[in-house]
């Protein structure tokens, strides 16, 4: 982002010698006047005003005040935006796991609207858009430097309705033209299968309201169920394609398989802590053997996840870096159904390592092989105008290379040669 270079630099030169003199005096109790903190509210007022009696057209008052608060945000971070009322609700609802839309979750890179992730079993998944895609249009509208929130306006719609969408996917010469049915999208945030030998399988989709309280329900019915055969011997938690979420959730997730020590904390802009989460003995599972797979698309709320248990060195994890969304917002409500989505810390791994732009490392590294057409993956470092990771520790222990698989493994992964290597590593340790 460009910003106006004012012509100080020339007045100060100009008056330099008059200031040489004059500083003989200046006397040793004299200090510059401190400027107020309302003088650019005054400024902002001023330019309202002449916009409203000057402008060739009558204004819309509300109408300019968001659009000003919007600029404001997009000044800072991509995770601080100003929502108005549509936006927000918007932004509710995906909190709480259920919406009308293609099902996937986007953001913006270099100008243009890229997919993060592809929910399963959404219209997105079963047109075939993969992460990395790119749009180019909408609805034949191009999609160039459209802002997030207009272009998720854009893509939802009543379940049922018709929505075309042209993409650009790196590695082939053309465009790839789709159109798609909307549906709701109901996100069942916990996917749970049992493996055999008390290996269990546990996917997180999201950190979403009630993640927790769905992960508590599911880890008790595979107790009920292997009571009668080993019982559970090992657990593999897939955090791959999971985009966050909730910071509470996160933490609750956590807390199930730690019984003390920090969970997360997060620091302001001076580095000083803000707040610690730690770890309550109430309620912590066993020590099962824990292995925790990640992809270039696990992030925010699921790097907590993987660094909380990598630190206190409960879970191993495998996969590839993260993405690296190491900054927390928080949502203000503003007069008339508004919102300001902004950035207020950054956190931090219980080791005191910044993710920021940067990511959770794994300790065994196994790549996913990719095809010919499939995009680069998006991290967070990639994102215009991201911030910078601060006070922590940022480089992380070595890592290896994951052992290959050879063995039987579950058919969940005859195609999955990323997760049949965490399901090995995890055989290893039961």
């Amino acid at each position: 982002m460009f910003r106006h270079k004012s012509s100080r630099k020339t007045l100060r030169l100009a008056f330099a010698g008059v200031a040489a003199v004059m500083l003989v005096a200046v006397t040793a109790s004299e200090v510059p006047a401190r400027r107020s903190p309302f003088e650019p509210l005054s400024i902002f007022a001023r330019a309202l005003s002449f916009i409203e009696l000057a402008y060739v057209e009558p204004v819309d008052q509300e109408k300019l005040v968001h659009g000003a608060i919007r600029g404001l945000a997009d000044s800072l971070d991509p995770h601080s935006v100003f929502m108005d009322p549509e936006e927000y609700a918007i932004f509710t609802s995906d909190a709480e796991g259920r919406f009308a839309g293609i099902g996937v979750e986007v953001s913006t890179r270099d100008g243009w609207l890229t997919v993060l992730s592809v929910f399963d079993g959404g219209p997105a998944a079963k047109a075939g858009l993969l992460p990395g895609d790119r749009f180019l249009a909408i609805e034949g509208d191009d999609a160039r430097d459209l802002r997030l929130y207009d272009a998720v306006r854009r893509i939802r719609g009543e379940p049922g309705s018709i929505v075309k969408v042209t993409i650009r996917r790196e590695g082939q010469s053309g465009a790839l033209e789709r159109t798609l049915t909307r549906a709701f999208i109901e996100l069942d945030p916990v996917e749970l299968q049992t493996l055999g030998d008390g290996a269990v399988y546990v996917r997180i989709k999201a950190f979403q309201d009630g993640t927790a309280r769905a992960l508590r329900r599911a880890l008790d019915e595979a107790v009920m169920k292997l009571k009668k055969q080993a019982g559970v011997r090992g657990l593999l938690i897939d955090l791959r394609d999971n985009g966050g979420g909730l910071l509470d959730e996160a933490v609750w997730v956590s807390d199930e398989f730690l019984a003390n020590g920090t969970i997360v904390s997060t620091r302001g802009r001076d580095g000083e802590v803000i707040k610690q989460y730690d770890a309550r003995r109430a309620g912590t599972r066993p020590k099962w053997p824990i292995v925790i797979l990640i992809n270039e698309n696990t992030a925010s709320a699921s790097e907590i996840v993987a660094g909380a248990l990598q630190d206190q060195k409960r879970a191993t994890v495998v996969g590839v870096r993260s993405f690296g969304k190491g900054s927390v917002q928080t949502v203000y409500e503003l007069p008339g159904g508004s919102a300001l989505k902004l950035t207020i810390s950054r956190y931090y791994t219980p080791s005191g390592r910044s993710i920021q732009a940067q990511g959770i490392i794994p300790d065994l590294i196994a790549e996913q092989p990719r095809q010919d057409d499939e995009p680069d993956p998006l991290r967070e470092e990639e994102l215009e105008g991201h911030l910078v990771a601060k006070h922590g520790r940022s480089k992380p222990g070595k890592s290896q290379q994951a052992p290959e698989a050879n063995g039987a493994i579950p058919k969940l992964f005859v195609d999955d040669p990323q997760g049949a290597k965490g399901y090995w590593v995890l055989r290893g340790k039961m």
